[in-house]
């Protein structure tokens, strides 16, 4: 189970970066140092200029993974969510209804491990860039094209499945979909 596990890859949506991070070295170093840097100094203070030093990198080599922070933080969003994702899957496989829900709201809402499947991200300070600067992945004036693009497709996809198991679980629900994204919002809200 470990050897599948290592060659696991999360998925994010390609039109958020301009080349793959996770296809080199540089790639990697840039996505890592951004959710230390981000962490430290706070998003609106992170700048690709303050990176590419911190990397020991020009600013431009970080242009060719990502055309502006504003898609470095759609990514580290993306990724964060993909991860959630793929521990709600593995953990809630072959469970009957109530306990796959149940398992599902304490995968989304736990505190945060590192994971070492994935040795250039540290989960826990990337949920801590989650708690406090997530909303700022989507509260702009380009949402709606973005959602268009298919920017938000991972987090619609976890709303989704906690929806289905919630309607799994009590079919006559009215609200299955509220009741999932809040769920899933308010996990980040109790660790803010």
């Amino acid at each position: 189970m470990d050897s599948l596990l290592s060659n696991l890859k999360i998925a994010v949506p390609e039109k958020i970066y301009v080349k793959d991070p996770e296809s080199s070295a540089l790639g990697k170093r840039i996505v890592e140092h951004s959710i230390i840097l981000i962490d430290e100094i706070g998003f609106d203070s992170f700048t690709f200029k303050k990176l590419g030093a911190l990397i020991g990198s020009n600013e431009s080599s970080v242009y060719r993974y990502f055309e502006s922070k504003h898609k470095l933080l759609l990514y580290l969003s993306s990724w964060y969510w993909a991860w959630i994702e793929y521990q709600l899957v593995m953990e809630t496989h072959n469970l009957n209804p109530s306990d796959k829900l149940q398992k599902a709201v304490e995968v989304v809402s736990r505190s945060i491990k590192e994971d070492s499947n994935f040795s250039h991200i540290n989960e826990v300070i990337l949920n801590r860039i989650m708690v406090n600067e997530n909303s700022k992945s989507f509260l702009t004036k380009e949402v709606d094209q973005e959602n268009k693009e298919g920017y938000f497709v991972i987090y619609k996809r976890i709303v989704h499945r906690l929806r289905d198991m919630v309607i799994a679980m009590a079919p006559h629900y009215k609200y299955p979909s509220s009741l999932a994204s809040t769920i899933i919002d308010g996990s980040l809200h109790q660790h803010f």
